[in-house]
């Protein structure tokens, strides 16, 4: 058993289950960059043609006669948002955030949430190879002297995504890690002649005076105190809540943040819950913004989703399994105010399997470009050591 996989476990501490650090990371880990990157995983396949819809495709409203009939703001002329989106028209105003479209893995036809999530966070072409580690650890692996500050976990399942060789550690929001100094002793002193039970409950104890340190914690506070765009996000819930708590820790010595955002499954009534999730996105997008404060500037944030989904609605007012979609980036380190696109149209003979939305780009193309945009990974290690087999093609220009 190595040190990561025990911490995992809560065992180290002997805590109550929901103290362990475990399941959905939220993963940071310390890097030799400057800027920093946030990835956000968005479970369940986004509906990327509802979050930045196509008007001006002739096609896009008599494929989904009921979704969409709520208008949103208008972006491009082309391209218009979803209305829970439009909280973020001022970063849009201000080139902080833009869009992705017509993308995709390289996942194609199966179309199961599981699968397509290992892809995406393996950032592999297929699963036949078995999966070792996730992308952002193989991006830590890549580069000398990385050493994990803190790798937390929030949720019900370890993300895939920074599982891997280089050191990351997790943190859920529910952890209560409140250690007296007798308790401190106590452990030092049964686990001294054990090597590996030792080093566990060092690394532990390391997580619990991380979490005790406020002084980061409360300078985010105090930012997002000040942000007049905080005054209509609900503090209490779990989205806000790691959004705050990556911040904090990204305003330190934390460079990557990885966490994911579940309720993009919307098979039926799509207006309803899709509204919910995409209000979520944005809560956890401004709460980053403002809870960075200065650091904002520094940081690029890429959002992305399994899948598309069917350019049809369905007999539920949903849409069911598809293949491209939308990817959101922000931050104040990326040239946003663009909808990246090779927009291949909605007429029947320009869907992919007469159903989906084609996919022109391969996503892990735009995760390489704000890596090399970021940190100045070179092309030809993203592309053979982070997302090993993929061709990033032209600079999309994601990053400032």
């Amino acid at each position: 058993m190595d040190r990561r996989r025990f911490l995992l476990t809560g065992a180290a501490l002997g805590c109550s289950a929901a103290a362990s650090p475990l399941l959905t990371p939220v993963a940071f880990a310390s890097a030799p960059w400057d800027n920093r990157l946030v990835v956000i995983i968005l479970r369940g396949a986004m509906d990327g043609l509802d979050a930045v819809r196509p008007l001006g495709d002739a096609n896009w409203a008599g494929l989904r006669p009921t979704l969409g009939s709520e208008p949103g703001p208008d972006l491009t002329g082309f391209f218009g948002l979803h209305p829970a989106l439009a909280p973020l028209l001022p970063l849009w105003t201000a080139g902080e955030v833009g869009f992705a479209h017509a993308v995709s893995t390289p996942y194609r036809d199966k179309r199961s949430h599981f699968d397509g999530q290992d892809i995406l966070e393996a950032g592999v072409a297929g699963l036949d190879g078995g999966l070792r580690d996730g992308w952002l650890n193989r991006l830590m692996q890549t580069v000398p002297g990385i050493a994990a500050e803190t790798a937390y976990a929030l949720g019900r399942e370890q993300l895939l995504i920074l599982t891997g060789a280089a050191p990351v550690a997790a943190w859920s929001p529910e952890a209560r890690l409140r250690l007296s100094a007798q308790t401190r002793d106590l452990i030092e002193l049964v686990q001294h002649d054990d090597a590996l039970f030792r080093g566990a409950s060092a690394e532990a104890l390391a997580i619990v005076d991380a979490i005790a340190d406020s002084d980061a914690a409360d300078a985010t506070a105090a930012a997002m105190a000040e942000d007049p765009m905080m005054a209509e996000i609900p503090q209490g819930g779990e989205h806000v809540k790691l959004a705050a708590f990556a911040a904090a820790r990204l305003r330190g010595d934390t460079r990557i943040a990885s966490f994911s955002i579940g309720g993009w499954d919307t098979h039926q009534n799509q207006v309803n819950g899709l509204a919910r999730s995409l209000t979520d996105l944005t809560d956890t997008i401004l709460t980053l913004k403002a809870g960075l404060g200065p650091v904002w500037g520094k940081t690029g944030v890429i959002c992305m989703t399994e899948f598309g989904r069917t350019a049809r609605e369905n007999g539920t007012r949903g849409t069911d399994h598809g293949t491209a979609g939308a990817l959101i980036y922000a931050g104040g380190a990326v040239h946003g105010r663009q909808v990246i696109t090779d927009w291949p149209g909605l007429a029947e003979a320009d869907l992919y399997a007469g159903r989906d939305l084609l996919p022109t780009r391969d996503v892990r193309a735009h995760a390489g470009w704000m890596m090399r945009g970021l940190f100045g990974i070179e092309t030809g290690l993203i592309e053979s050591a982070v997302f090993p087999g993929l061709q990033m093609g032209a600079d999309p220009g994601l990053v400032l």
